[in-house]
């Protein structure tokens, strides 16, 4: 007769095979779409980056192209008016009457018609007079462009001017003022100036533009030299923009492209963007193209929802194939299920009865066979593994004990130093499996100085070079001591190491920086801390203040800074309470001795290797 026990609510074993197949189909999968997915976002995102920086380098390049070009025609032209001077017999002079002569005038001319992109030139001696010619003509801005590019020309220096508007409506056009000095052996004749058409500019940027990129040139005050559209006007200050301020905060400094994601705001709303800005060095400008992030990376949000969909998709149909292969699985497993439900809970009195002649009925089998014995078996377990562990942990507490009892004046130490290793660990942020190490290893740390001579280790006074020398071994000892111990192997590191230095001159092995393991430089932070907060004979307890500015110049020298960090974190967050009867000095039986010069030695050093 079946037994209708109730059931108390659990998770079905379906769900359990369920959730198995599930993993083993759709977690691997999902971890390496995500994975795939996080690559393609990072690539997809450097490669918008990349994208404006190429198009603001090429933009920049142009421009430092057109500018070089400019300047190169300039000197021909310079050039070609000093041979034409030579052969006219002028006396090397821009004179009234040569400049009258048709020959320079038709360089002038030539000069404006060999470029489309230059709108006027004029030619200038050194009495200001001269020729002109172009399509335009000066007006008071750019007058004042001329006088500024003439001075410089007198000086011997080339100008490039500001960007200009001049004309008005549909003939309004954007233009810039270059000019170049004409020297003859160190004396000035002239200047020659030329009037840029920024059209070619505004083409190339408006090209540019088509890709959905917003681009402009800005000069070295973030004042605006040309833009794709009429948005903007020439000279207006763009440093609203945070692209903008970044270059020109950057100055003279701004030699490589950089790119920024920044915001700006748009009435009450505020657009997120990313932009990019080429320094062009020669004129102190920079090309900056700038798009909404939302356009910039909407490749990126659309590879992220297809990925998503299909990541949906494969896992609705791995749970169908999951739910179909799981119940193949589970169905004749629901009575011995059932049943052991019942002996889970204790209840050794069931039997599976299952009529089946697979491996399920000899399991079936078998668990009646073992649940006669279960009870009993778990019981003995239980106790001996509570039995086990507290007299391993009884005995090493012991032994932690018997070492502290010893040395009157460190008693208690071996707590001490557990408790901070174990602060300091956590503080660290090191798993709880090497805390429990930690805890163990610190505990025992000093088991060695049981090997020790109570005329050294009780010693009031300084130690000779010779007794400190054995007061060292008690390291090696302690690991002598716990090396046959199997469950002991892990904690031997700290025991015999915790005395060693980042510098190299700790002891027994001099070992250096990371050839010393964490758990030995852990606890020689935490040694080292209960060492100077508390009294001994030959040197009455620091203040916790004091002692952590002492380990902290030891930092890196012969205590790991990470460790150091992070006590020094823990007490000033107040988790570390110093009792008071530590800081308080133990009589001495007997005075002790003044150390003799030849065993004088940093105090802390004294510390940690009577510790």
């Amino acid at each position: 007769m079946p037994l209708n026990l109730p059931i108390p609510a659990r998770i079905p074993l379906l769900y359990v095979i369920l959730g198995v197949l599930l993993a083993i189909s759709v977690l691997p999968m999902y971890f390496y779409s995500a994975q795939i997915e996080t690559m393609n976002r990072e690539r997809l995102k450097t490669n918008e980056m990349l994208l404006q920086n190429t198009v603001t380098r090429s933009l920049a390049d142009d421009i430092s192209q057109h500018q070089e070009t400019l300047r190169m025609m300039l000197a021909n032209l310079s050039s070609s008016i000093q041979v034409m001077m030579l052969a006219n017999a002028s006396g090397n002079d821009l004179s009234a009457q040569t400049l009258l002569t048709p020959e320079l005038r038709a360089m002038v001319e030539n000069f404006v018609s060999s470029s489309n992109d230059i709108a006027y030139a004029t030619l200038l001696n050194a009495d200001a007079k001269g020729v002109s010619a172009g399509r335009i003509e000066p007006d008071a801005f750019l007058q004042r462009e001329l006088e500024r590019a003439y001075q410089a020309a007198r000086e011997g220096r080339v100008y490039s001017g500001q960007p200009l508007m001049v004309g008005s409506g549909k003939s309004a056009r954007t233009v810039m003022l270059v000019s170049s000095p004409i020297m003859y052996d160190k004396r000035f004749l002239g200047m020659i100036g030329s009037v840029v058409d920024m059209d070619y500019l505004i083409r190339r940027l408006q090209q540019v533009s088509m890709s959905g990129l917003m681009p402009y040139v800005v000069d070295s005050q973030g004042r605006l030299v040309a833009a794709a559209t009429t948005q903007y006007a020439t000279g207006q200050d763009m440093t609203h923009f945070d692209i903008v301020r970044s270059f020109v905060g950057e100055g003279s400094k701004a030699q490589l492209a950089a790119t920024r994601e920044f915001t700006i705001h748009d009435g009450k709303e505020a657009v997120e963007m990313l932009g990019t800005y080429s320094p062009v060095t020669s004129l102190e400008w920079a090309v900056v193209v700038q798009k909404p992030r939302e356009d910039a990376y909407r490749g990126i949000y659309e590879m992220q929802r297809t990925g998503r969909l299909l990541a949906w998709l494969a896992v609705f149909a791995s749970v169908g194939l999951s739910i179909f292969s799981a119940r193949r699985i589970t169905s004749p497993l629901q009575v011995l299920a059932q049943s052991s439900q019942a002996i889970a809970r204790g209840d050794f009195s069931q039997r599976v009865h299952l009529k089946t002649r697979t491996e399920i009925g000899e399991l079936a089998t078998t668990f009646n066979t073992m649940s006669e014995e279960l009870e009993q078996f778990v019981e003995d377990l239980k106790r001996a593994a509570d039995e086990n562990k507290n007299l391993f942990m009884g005995s090493i507490q012991m032994l932690a004990g018997a070492v502290d009892e010893k040395d009157p004046y460190t008693r208690g130490h071996s707590d001490r130093v557990t408790k901070y290793s174990l602060m300091i660990a956590k503080e660290m942020g090191l798993d709880p499996g090497f805390l429990e190490i930690l805890r163990i290893s610190a505990q025992l740390h000093d088991v060695g100085k049981i090997g020790i001579e109570d005329r050294i280790l009780k010693k009031p006074g300084a130690l000779t070079p010779e007794e400190f020398e054995i007061m060292k071994t008690h390291t090696t000892k302690g690991a002598n001591i716990l090396r046959p111990v199997p469950q002991l192997r892990e904690m031997l590191p700290g025991i015999e190491l915790h005395h060693e230095a980042l510098n190299g001159r700790g002891y027994p092995y001099g070992l250096k920086g990371d050839e010393i393991p964490l758990l030995a430089r852990v606890i020689a932070v935490a040694d080292t801390f209960d060492a100077l907060t508390t009294n001994r004979p030959y040197q009455k307890a620091h203040d916790p203040v004091e002692a952590l500015k002492i380990i902290q110049n030891l930092s890196g020298q012969r205590l790991d800074p990470n460790a150091v960090s992070a006590i020094m974190a823990v007490f000033y967050r107040g988790d570390i309470r110093i009792q008071k009867s530590l800081t308080q000095m133990i009589p001495l039986e007997t005075p002790a001795p003044a150390p003799t010069p030849s065993h004088t030695a940093d105090p802390v050093t004294i510390e940690t290797t009577r510790t």
